[in-house]
């Protein structure tokens, strides 16, 4: 699907960013791969890494329209992975990530439709189903956007998805690595904030496989939700470090016990699929009547349950201490 085609990806220096492109690489001949970020730096440190002959690198801001539309130009799918994910830095600077999360999902619709592309898909994050912080609630705002874009191009414009999905094992500002910095720095404690918690748990390689097949599965307004395990944060703690205390230090502003990713509310829009489910549009495209029963690759769901939600603390698979061990060691690999 990817072969002599050309992808942009927004925050293409992130953690996601780079393990897709490392896959796209990998697994296809893509004519151009293009890096949409604001950080030279990150760039330049990335284009060591990266520098075959498709890889392109454009500083921009998803906050300019202008840019993002110039970037797009030839372009056949977009990811559209930039955000302010940090909950607390949310919390505290809300209008920039207002800017960034909701008008930066604006313009890179807005773009995608000038430039004529043909299909974009936007990650989002669990905390974007009933949020209770700015960071999801910015998300679900873009979520809303993106599903709603395919209404505004009609069949003949570009067709639009979302991606949702938990956690990912050893992505920057993630529990992983701050774990691991204070066991390496000799801590005698690791901090949680309460011993209930939980989280929907996924590797990065895994979030890009998805994202990859969605192209493929995709009709546009769909929101996507991969079936993944939970974890106990007390049983992460106790898996990268099993002699350590652990100190309880509350809630974070912004921070959920649980996390969801299909809502109870939304059930009557959910369907199951062998490896994930979809959110169908709460919106009716007035250009087209899709069963999403059947995706466009062949695959078939059915409706969930009337009340179901998919919840990190209801979630019946779960993993043990033993097999977090495991899965941190192949993902972080």
């Amino acid at each position: 699907m990817f072969n002599g085609k050309s992808i942009l990806i927004t925050g293409g220096t992130g953690s996601f960013g780079k393990k897709y492109v490392q896959t796209l690489l990998r697994d296809y001949q893509p004519r151009r791969i293009i890096v949409y970020s604001r950080d030279e730096l990150k760039q330049y440190e990335m284009q060591q890494e990266y520098s075959h002959p498709a890889m392109r690198y454009f500083i921009g801001d998803v906050r300019d329209r202008q840019r993002l539309t110039q970037a797009m130009r030839g372009v056949d799918y977009v990811i559209h992975a930039a955000a302010l994910k940090q909950v607390p830095a949310a919390e505290y600077n809300p209008m920039e990530c207002i800017k960034t999360n909701i008008h930066g999902a604006e313009n890179v619709i807005a773009a995608s439709i000038e430039a004529g592309v043909n299909k974009v898909i936007a990650l989002s994050t669990d905390k974007a189903a009933n949020p209770i912080n700015l960071y999801g609630a910015t998300k679900l705002a873009s979520d809303k956007l993106f599903v709603a874009a395919n209404n505004v191009v009609g069949k003949d414009g570009p067709s639009f998805a979302v991606v949702r999905y938990g956690n990912v094992v050893g992505s920057r500002g993630s529990v992983v690595p701050f774990f691991a910095k204070l066991i390496a720095e000799r801590a005698h404690e690791l901090p949680i904030t309460h011993e209930s918690m939980t989280r929907f748990w996924i590797s990065l390689q895994q979030g890009v496989d998805f994202v990859l097949r969605n192209f493929t599965r995709m009709w546009g307004g769909e929101i996507f939700v991969p079936k993944i395990p939970s974890i106990r944060i007390t049983d992460l703690a106790r898996a990268m470090a099993p002699d350590m205390p652990i100190r309880v230090i509350g809630i974070r502003p912004g921070e959920k016990l649980h996390e969801i990713m299909c809502p109870s509310d939304d059930s009557h829009l959910t369907l199951e699929f062998a490896d994930h489910y979809v959110l169908r549009p709460t919106i009716k495209f007035h250009h087209a009547d899709i069963d999403y029963t059947a995706n466009a690759a062949g695959e078939t769901g059915r409706p969930v349950p009337a009340g179901f939600e998919y919840n990190s603390g209801s979630n019946p698979h779960f993993l043990s201490v033993g097999e977090i061990v495991r899965f941190n060691g192949e993902a972080m690999e």
